[in-house]
């Protein structure tokens, strides 16, 4: 009898193995049948089932099954089932631990939805699983740019900063102080006799430390010393820092005017209607109930073209942290008046902002632009105005408050001269005594321009006003759209543009009008899919029998592009935003018509960052198939170029450099683990930095043929100035065809350029030729040095 038992179970287990592989063979039959019939779902349940019967197949399947997770999660991602989405990436996980491609996927899942510290996690162990995995190195950098901002590392390796810091501390400690609370660091569960922060932005206020500290009085800390009386240190409580001296003063910059004032009443051949005003986000937070920053932040020591101070600096207010009532008055505090009077003629563009944090009665640190600190200085600039001319003996006025944990600097204006007012040294405007004065004081104030109820009022970021102010790229798009649509359409209308060989113009006669749809049955289709607010559909417009499509997505934008196409005289049908012609606003390129096809596609290829857009090529890909025979996608191609230089900034912008700067404490292996090796947001033109090598062309980027891209190439540089290498900068010549291109490090360009910091610095000689290893991967690029 044993021995048949053990026949018996020999026999079961046989059948159940052989059960278990006809059931691993038919689901893998149904989820092959389900790809085919684009089943996502059903595919994904398949492989889960055969998988989890059969681990011995992983290797073999894993390809397919990313494949079908990846497209069953888009599936998921674009019904909202956002649960069962991560449920499938949890399943795939346990079944994969250790896919560096899963978890790059999840993390950019997460990424989208805003889940930014757990995206990085993902990420980070994508890289660690496979550091050589471009994409995944590429998210970790964008997202490690949003989670640690880089100002933490240029603040950690401020020596002066902290070395300030740290002997107002230690007299404070000294002096009796036992408990010391840092707030910013930590949550604080006892009372304390000693508060140290540094939560203070630009405008001093922007970070919370009037609350901070209120909570700090209230709760925390021990009650502060009476006035006058003789108390051991020990026995109050205290704050580092002890009290902030604001000040302020007008200037003129050319930087600042052309990212917050659109200067521009015509461009290429548009006019820009005085029926719209376009006003960046720092003003329009003046009137608005949301809590928007009021001001935006420069480096004024090296902002590009310089500043001219307009007026002397004036003290705005100043601050006692020490004391609690007058930190809660702060926010309670009327607004009132400023009059800083003009000794300088010039161009009225923003007032600008920095302040003396005084740590106690022996250190203080300034952030004054003179100082070379880790702070930038607030920005305010001036927007409404009929007009911002000033000169001497003229007087700017202003409204100062503290509302919504901001420093707010509103309703600036100009006071002329010939009015003989002078406010300085008044908490309050006077009040006027007769109604002469009163009129002249009326007649000399530059007030913010009417807003009369056809005035369509739009909000643009600082990028898209730079942009609207960009003269060569709108002229070099009127161009080479000009030469397309007269090659595909060389009708009466069209003969009419005269093409500058150059392409510097192209100018179509006044004489089209209402008819000239009418009289091209068959108008070429032209898409404009670049990001943010953009004319180019309607500069399309004027050339020709066309029907232009805008990618705009905000209604005040729409509203503000419409009212500029009547402005122009277009026909309604001339214009239209593409995506109210969508069923899917995801899948953006389409065709126009389903028997027509594109003459024009205008792609982002450069973000304002510097960087290469994501996707880019894949959309380029799907926008050939898209265009009729002759059309183009624009920019053609784009050149990437970059040089060898020496730059110490750049090194205390990307990490903390060793312990020196930060006291002796060993920071950096902490921090550094969220360095990025590019930085963004750079303007070469005002980068300190020694260049040792000339510019060369790196890398060619081919939207339109792209037999002509390769993945990598190998770029000698030479040398022509000794030194230590320790970035590549590199930018992008944006070419439209071979006549007409952009360079994204011109001095109107309202790109910014980016570039590479080296782990470790290159000793080099004139002469010395160093091999730069260029790395081309989706939307990704790597430079690296080869030794």
């Amino acid at each position: 009898m044993p021995n048949s038992n053990a026949k018996f179970h020999c026999n079961h287990r046989g059948g159940q193995e052989a059960g278990r592989r006809e059931l691993v063979s038919r689901s893998l039959q149904s989820a092959q049948h389900c790809l085919e019939d684009q089943d996502f779902g059903t595919a994904y349940a398949h492989y889960l089932l055969v998988l989890n019967l059969a681990p011995e197949l992983k290797t073999s399947v894993k390809e397919t099954f990313q494949f079908t997770l990846f497209k069953w999660a888009e599936e998921l991602d674009s019904l909202a089932r956002i649960q069962d989405l991560f449920n499938c990436y949890e399943q795939a996980l346990e079944l994969y631990p250790n896919d560096e491609v899963i978890c790059n996927s999840m993390g950019e899942h997460l990424f989208r939805m805003g889940f930014r510290d757990e995206a990085a996690g993902y990420f980070h162990k994508a890289v660690k699983l496979n550091p050589d995995f471009a994409d995944a190195k590429e998210n970790f950098y964008r997202v490690a740019n949003w989670l640690v901002e880089r100002w933490h590392f240029i603040m950690l390796n401020d020596t002066k900063r902290n070395l300030t810091y740290l002997k107002a501390i230690e007299n404070a400690v000294r002096s009796g102080c036992k408990s010391v609370l840092d707030i910013g660091t930590g949550t604080g569960i006892l009372r304390f006799s000693l508060v140290v922060t540094e939560t203070v932005d630009a405008g001093l206020f922007g970070e919370g430390i009037v609350e901070s500290l209120i909570h700090a009085w209230e709760h925390l800390l021990l009650q502060p010393k009476p006035k006058n009386q003789d108390v051991s240190t020990g026995d109050y409580g205290r704050v580092i820092p002890a009290s902030a001296t604001i000040f302020g003063m007008a200037v003129e910059c050319k930087e600042i005017r052309r990212h917050h004032r659109v200067e521009m009443q015509e461009v290429a051949g548009v006019c820009l209607s005085n029926s719209v005003q376009f006003f960046s986000p720092t003003y329009a937070s003046a009137g608005s109930e949301e809590t928007v920053e009021p001001y935006t932040t420069e480096k004024l020591s090296r902002i590009p073209g310089g500043y001219v101070p307009l007026t002397e600096p004036c003290q705005v207010m100043t601050v006692d942290f020490n004391n609690l009532q007058e930190l809660k008055s702060l926010a309670a505090r009327k607004p009132w008046k400023l009059s800083l009077p003009v000794t300088e003629r010039g161009i009225l563009d923003a007032v600008v902002v920095w302040f003396v944090l005084q740590l106690d009665d022996e250190h203080a640190l300034s952030t004054s632009p003179s100082e070379e600190t880790c702070w930038e200085q607030a920005v305010y600039p001036v927007q409404g105005l009929l007009d911002y001319s000033v000169k001497t003996g003229d007087t700017v006025v202003m409204e100062v408050c503290c509302q919504d944990c901001y420093l707010k600097i509103q309703k600036i204006s100009s006071l002329t001269s010939e009015c003989g007012m002078d406010f300085s040294d008044r908490d309050d405007m006077l009040s006027l005594g007769n109604e002469a004065e009163l009129c002249n004081a009326l007649a000399g104030l530059q007030t913010t321009s009417k807003q009369d109820g056809n005035t369509q009022v739009c909000v643009l970021e600082s990028t898209e006003i730079a942009l609207l102010n960009n003269i060569l790229y709108h002229e070099c798009f009127k161009a080479a759209m000009g030469k397309v649509l007269l090659a595909l359409n060389p009708s009466k209308d069209l003969q009419s543009m005269d093409v500058d060989g150059h392409g510097s113009r192209v100018n179509l006669q006044e004489s089209q009008n209402k008819s000239s749809l009418d009289a091209a049955p068959d108008p070429l289709y032209i898409l404009d899919v670049s990001e943010g607010f953009s004319i180019l559909p309607v500069i399309a417009g004027k050339l020709g029998p066309v029907r232009a499509y805008s990618s705009i997505e905000k209604e005040q934008h729409q509203a503000a592009l419409n009212v500029i196409a009547e402005a122009n005289h277009f026909p309604k049908e001339t214009l239209e935003f593409w995506l109210s012609h969508l069923e899917d606003e995801n899948v953006v390129l389409q065709r126009p018509k389903s028997d027509k096809l594109w003459s024009i596609i205008i792609l982002d290829v450069i973000e304002t960052s510097g960087l290469i857009q994501q996707e880019v090529m894949e959309k380029a890909a799907i926008s050939r198939c898209l265009l009729h025979s002759g059309g183009k996608i624009f920019p053609q191609y784009v050149l990437v170029y970059g040089m060898l230089v020496e730059s110490e900034s750049l090194l205390l912008e990307s990490a903390v450099q060793g312990t020196e700067p930060t006291l002796g404490f060993n920071i950096a292996p902490f921090i550094n683990q969220f360095k990025v090796p590019v930085r963004v947001y750079l303007d070469l033109s005002t980068l300190l930095c020694l260049p040792l090598s000339k510019p060369a062309e790196l890398l060619r980027l081919d939207l339109m043929n792209p037999l002509l891209n390769s993945s990598s190439r190998e770029v000698k540089v030479q040398i022509c100035k000794s030194g230590q290498v320790t970035a590549i900068p590199f930018w992008y010549h944006i070419h439209l065809d071979e006549d007409h291109s952009l360079n994204t490090s011109d001095e109107s360009s309202h790109w910014k350029q980016a570039a590479v910091v080296l782990d470790e610095p290159i000793q080099v000689q004139v002469g010395d030729e160093l091999v730069l290893d260029v790395q081309h991967h989706k939307s990704n690029i790597s430079i690296t040095v080869k030794r």
